[in-house]
Parts: structure tokens; C-alpha cells; sequence
């Protein structure tokens, strides 16, 4: 999956920008109790987004 349209899902989900490191974006869920970080890749495996969904607590994308 494109890192455009996983960054675009997370915000549909609620989940916000925390801060931006050196090779990876942490983002926290809408309450921001939970918080994950997202490889600066420009394709991001699909096992990746699931790691990346659950630890957030929002569904997967539908789109691959």
C-alpha cells in the first residue's frame, strides 16, 4: 500500500499526527491512548498495515 493512502486512512480514522522522527511518523488514535510509528517508505508492506491498524484500533483499509 502507497504511504499516501495509508496516512489518508489514518486520518479518516481519527488518528493524529504526534511528531515526525528521523525515519518514521508516530501517530496516536483519537482518544491518544495508543500510539504507533509509520516507515518513511513510499510502499509499506501489507503486514506492516496491519500491525500499524491494530496497534491503533482501526479497521484495515479495504483498498490494497
Amino acid at each position: 500500500m502507497k504511504r499516501t493512502k495509508l496516512v489518508k486512512h489514518l486520518h479518516q480514522n481519527g488518528c493524529r499526527l504526534e511528531r515526525e522522527g528521523g525515519c518514521h511518523t508516530i501517530y496516536t488514535n483519537a482518544n491518544g491512548t495508543r500510539k504507533t510509528a509509520i516507515p518513511r517508505h513510499s510502499e509499506v508492506k501489507p503486514n506492516t498495515v496491519r500491525k500499524i491498524c491494530t496497534d491503533l484500533g482501526i479497521p484495515l483499509p479495504t483498498e490494497k
